[in-house]
């Protein structure tokens, strides 16, 4: 019984090493990651992934990658715009890993690289324009963006989907003479609006003088319509003058057959 005690002791180390080196071969993969696998120290065309699989220590080295869509804040940048008026931009960065193997092999570090890139060209985009541009076109800038960064990621094997501005920060006296420019637009606006509402005023009332023109009697029974206003509105005593041409037709001698 010592014997097997003792051979048992012995034999527990190497027993436990083995169930240590299994388990570290063991490697799970989420629905959204891919495993990367070097072995020797060359590359194996097919990314392992997702579910169980196995990696043999010391001759199999894996890198993990996250296929899932990043968000990026790309932080504020100075820009000088075409016509000389100097302000901040900042923009968000939507991408995400389309070819794990190119992603660890073509570029150091993809994150840093497309970070860096989107600065880069969201300085050199928003610069090509002037402060008007940039501020109506977002949309087309926006497409910009994404074409530019699109077209250099691909290589790494990435996948730029979407560049939003986020926000453009002008300076004080930039965001004072954008007021007074608004204001004087909607007072230019507002007088165009006075002047041809002054305008079909008038044409109204050439045409009413051209009716009673040719039929003086319409004169006459407008200011009998007055006269009747006036006495349901007011219960005062108001003096209301009377022309002739309205008593004429009561004089005039009647025509004898």
């Amino acid at each position: 019984m010592g014997e097997l005690i003792s051979a048992i002791g012995s034999v527990g180390p190497a027993i436990i090493l083995v169930l240590v080196f299994l388990a570290s071969t063991i490697k799970r993969f989420l629905e959204y990651e891919r495993g990367v696998i070097f072995r020797l120290g060359r590359l194996l065309p097919t990314p392992r992934g997702p579910g169980i699989t196995f990696v043999i220590p010391l001759i199999e080295q894996m890198v993990k990658v996250d296929m899932r869509t990043i968000t990026m804040d790309i932080p504020p940048q100075d820009v000088i715009t075409k016509d000389n008026v100097s302000v901040k931009v900042n923009a968000v960065l939507y991408f995400r890993v389309v070819d794990p193997n190119k992603a660890i092999v073509q570029v150091e570090n993809y994150l840093f690289a497309t970070s860096q890139l989107a600065q880069t060209t969201l300085r050199s985009v928003c610069g090509q324009g002037e402060l008007d541009d940039l501020l109506s076109e977002r949309d087309k800038i926006n497409s910009r963006l994404q074409e530019i960064i699109d077209t250099h990621t691909g290589p790494w094997g990435i996948k730029v989907s979407l560049v939003e501005i986020k926000h453009i920060d002008l300076p004080q006296e930039m965001q004072r003479a954008l007021a007074k420019q608004a204001e004087a637009e909607r007072e230019r606006r507002a007088k165009i609006i006075n002047a041809e509402g002054e305008f079909q005023a008038a044409q109204r009332l050439a045409d009413a003088s051209a009716i009673i023109e040719q039929h003086p009697v319409a004169l006459q029974l407008r200011y009998l319509q007055t006269l009747s206003e006036i006495a349901t509105e007011n219960n005062s005593t108001t003096l209301f003058p009377v022309p002739i041409d309205l008593l004429a037709p009561f004089f005039a001698p009647k025509k004898t057959s």
